[in-house]
This record gives structure tokens, sequence and C-alpha cells, in this order.
């Protein structure tokens, strides 16, 4: 019995947002399993182009990092996403492995970081205590991606519990799911909210946080804050640069191998 480990990210092409967060989380992986080889792969091919264009850097899709694991010889693989829900990418990543099923004695596959009641409490902690300082008059806004599968329950349950557990100016909105912007603009028309704090749900603060929530285009989340009257300050510090959620990700990974 040989093992290894598959880390599963969906990629960006902002370097510096990838050594923060990617590849922290992998390194903590690393470290906590020593002995055992960490193998990486991307799901997103235009990512993985752009960068092999620009860089000349290939980095591997989930079957070349499979066959590559069976060159080496490695019998039971654990697979870890750094995903946010169990949508489209997750579940084609599961597709993706599980056609090496022959290759090898086990394919095992790690929970996607919000895959639980107990992981969104968790992601709320962490979020409430880097926003701690927030006054009555401030807001939160997250930005998840969100997605048409129906795993994008997650998103308008996390925001439910966020006020359930007292926290009623933190929001949620995803770019192409629901919560939509403009839910979160009506919900702050009962607030008196003076400043909003906008803040990427996603594991790199890539191109959706610079661009569709930081840039100053005038459909950018930003400029359409500012355009209804609200001082605005940009977090561009993805997920995946908190140790917590670098932690969650262990956890999640420690249930299969354990």
């Amino acid at each position: 019995m040989k093992k290894g480990i598959l880390i599963v990210s969906f990629g960006t092409s902002y370097a510096k947002t990838r050594a923060v967060t990617i590849e922290a989380i992998e390194e903590t992986i690393r470290q906590a399993y020593p002995d055992v080889p960490v193998y990486s792969a991307w799901t997103s091919g235009i990512i993985r182009e752009k960068i092999l264009e620009a860089t000349g850097e290939h980095i591997a899709d989930v079957s070349q990092a499979m066959e590559e694991m069976k060159e080496n010889q490695i019998t039971d693989i654990y697979i870890q996403p750094t995903h946010v829900i169990n949508g489209t990418e997750n579940e084609q990543m599961r597709e993706d492995a599980l056609k090496f099923r022959g290759d090898f004695h086990s394919i095992s596959f790690g929970a996607p970081l919000i895959s639980s009641t107990e992981d969104m409490r968790e992601m709320i902690h962490v979020l409430t205590r880097e926003f701690s300082s927030l006054h009555e008059d401030e807001a939160l806004i997250l930005m998840g991606h969100g997605s048409e599968h129906y795993s994008n329950t997650v998103y308008p349950a996390l925001d439910y519990m966020f006020q359930e557990m007292g926290h009623g100016n933190i929001h949620i909105g995803t770019v192409e799911g629901y919560p939509e912007l403009e839910h979160v603009l009506s919900l702050l028309k009962k607030q008196k909210t003076r400043k909003i704090h906008l803040a990427p749900l996603m594991i790199v603060a890539g191109d959706h946080a610079v661009n569709d929530m930081a840039g100053n285009e005038p459909d950018s989340w930003k400029s359409v804050f500012e355009s209804h009257g609200y001082e605005v300050t940009c977090h561009l510090k993805g997920l995946g640069e908190y140790p917590e959620v670098q932690q969650m990700f262990l956890k999640h990974l420690g249930r299969i191998i354990n």
C-alpha cells in the first residue's frame, strides 16, 4: 500500500493570490503528512492554458495527475478539493478521477470547504473574527461565485445563519447565483448603513474579486454601491489566506485518511 494525496483547485492566473491561497493550503497539507507524496491539479482548462502561454508552466488537470500517480505506483489516493461548495466543478473532478478506479486500490474524496452545518458555523466564526471591528453603520458584503447547481443553496443558508447568529450587518451575494447583488441592495435599504466592506467568499482573490468586485467599471460591485451613496472599502483577501480555512481543508482530508 502506497498512499498519495491529490489536491484539486479551480486555479487562478493571479500569481500573488495563488501563493498565499492555493499554495498555502497545499503546504499546510504537506507539513501535516510529510511522509505522503502530495500532488496537485487544477480543473480550469482556460486558466491552465493561460499560464502555460504566459510563463511556460504546465499545471496538470485531474486526469494527468492521476496518470502521474499511477506511474509512481500510488495504490490509495486521497483527493482533497479546495472548492468552496460541492458544485459542478467538484462533480466533474470526481467523475474525472473515478475513470481511474480500476487502476488503484482505492480513491477517496474529502469534502469541499462548506459542506455541512458545522462548516458554515466555523466559516462564520472565521469571518466575524476577521471583521470584528465593524461599526453599527457599516456592513460586510461577501461575494460568492454562485452556481446554477443545487448546491448554490449553501449561500442563502450561510446568509441566514449570519443573521440567526446575530450578525445582521453581514450579507452574502453571488456573481452567478442567488442571492444576487440586487437582493443585497434591497436588504441594505432597511438598515442604516453608511459604509460597505466588500470581501470575496472565494478561495482566491482572483478575477472576480479584482474586477467584478473591486474594479472601477460601472457594473462592478464597488461602483454600484458607490452609486447608491455608500462609502466602499474592498478587501482583496481570498478565503485560502486564512490559516483557519487551511485547517478546515486539513480536517476534511483527515476524515478520509484517518
